[in-house]
């Protein structure tokens, strides 16, 4: 819990206007399940406190805006609105409501970081760069994430409401804790973790200079807090499910660089297709003999391509100098190709379904 600047002793209240309180505390403790807590004068009542819902509210006289609250239920409860004798909108809204998922806008986009990259301040002290304008019409997010100083983070036990996020480790390292997987995991340069959905994680710790890549879908999704749940669990289930997917965290120092067919080029993959049950697969590539390859035509709804070092020349709608940390994205049933590949050249893939 975040330190006080002030010696709170008290609950908190929002206060609502209410100039008539009999019918609007008969509304909020008969139609909404509140009950009160303080009353007051007795003899003729005009401001009461009522709990409930996790919340606390106070009725008392005055002016401004009735307030608006939203209330989590189940059932066809949900999507309803109602309005207290006072006017204060209570809005009831789905307690667990599905995740929606836009419809695909596949572009083809390309991102360059330019010599000052801008990156805007995210959640607990980490700065993003967007790598997909557009973000293919809100189905799919990639950003550049960043830890300049190192040191431990002001992060708390949280969960994603997605379909798939990866987590690439570019440069650094970064000591992150995730439920039922044993003692918290260091991700180094090179490795990537799949966090399936709704895992339990906490990032503990980062290098001075870290930097991730972050994919997922859909662009917009929740975040949301666990305070009931410490980390590490003290449990290794590495098979457990998280929405029909499984954690996966790939060690770059343990994974072996294959030959990419007969291309001249190599490549080291990351078992998450299997992981993600082929929702989503991650490699990376670098040329091996070759200076260029070329590939015919993918059929997902998404091919991300990020450069994690060296340079290149991108042919697709053109030509395209490709420098590090430069990104781009191929709209699937087209191919496109890699030509005047530098050594040290090294590009991150992902395609998304796995194919």
């Amino acid at each position: 819990m975040a330190r006080a600047i002030v010696d709170v002793t008290g609950p908190a209240e929002v206060e609502l206007p209410c100039s008539d309180l009999t019918p609007t505390l008969e509304f909020f403790i008969g139609e909404l399940g509140f009950r009160v807590e303080t009353i007051f004068p007795a003899e003729a009542p005009t401001v009461a406190s009522l709990s409930g819902h996790g919340l606390r509210l106070r009725l008392a006289p005055g002016n401004g805006a009735p307030g608006r609250i939203r209330l989590a239920c189940s059932g066809e409860s949900a999507g309803r609105v109602l309005t207290a004798p006072n006017g204060t909108c209570i809005e009831l809204v789905a307690a667990d409501p599905p995740l929606a998922i836009p419809p695909l806008e596949s572009a083809f986009t390309i991102s360059h970081p330019g010599p000052a990259p801008r990156m805007d301040a995210g959640r607990a002290g980490m700065l993003y760069r967007d790598l997909i304008p557009g973000r293919q019409g809100g189905r799919f997010i990639a950003s550049h994430i960043a830890i300049p100083a190192g040191g431990p983070v002001s992060d708390w036990v949280h969960f994603h409401k997605i379909r798939f996020q990866l987590i690439f480790c570019r440069r650094g390292w970064v000591r992150v804790a995730y439920e039922d997987q044993g003692e918290p995991i260091v991700l180094a340069a090179g490795d990537c973790v799949l966090q399936p959905p709704r895992i339990r994680h906490r990032v503990l710790e980062a290098s001075p200079g870290l930097e991730v890549v972050e994919v997922g879908c859909p662009a917009l999704h929740e975040t949301l807090a666990d305070h009931a749940l410490s980390l590490p669990t003290g449990r290794n289930l590495p098979a457990r499910d998280f929405g029909g997917q499984v954690f996966r965290h790939q060690v770059a120092a343990k994974t072996p660089w294959q030959a990419l067919g007969d291309t001249g080029f190599e490549v080291r993959e990351s078992g998450l297709k299997d992981a993600t049950r082929g929702i989503a697969d991650v490699r990376v590539i670098r040329p091996a003999g070759a200076s260029g390859v070329e590939f015919g035509p993918h059929h997902g709804e998404l091919l991300f391509g990020f450069v994690l070092e060296g340079a290149a020349r991108l042919g697709h709608a053109g030509s395209h100098r490709l420098g590090a940390a430069s990104a781009f994205a191929i709209p699937g049933g087209t191919g496109w190709r890699l030509d005047e590949c530098l050594p040290g050249f090294e590009l991150l893939l992902v395609v998304a379904p796995a194919a």
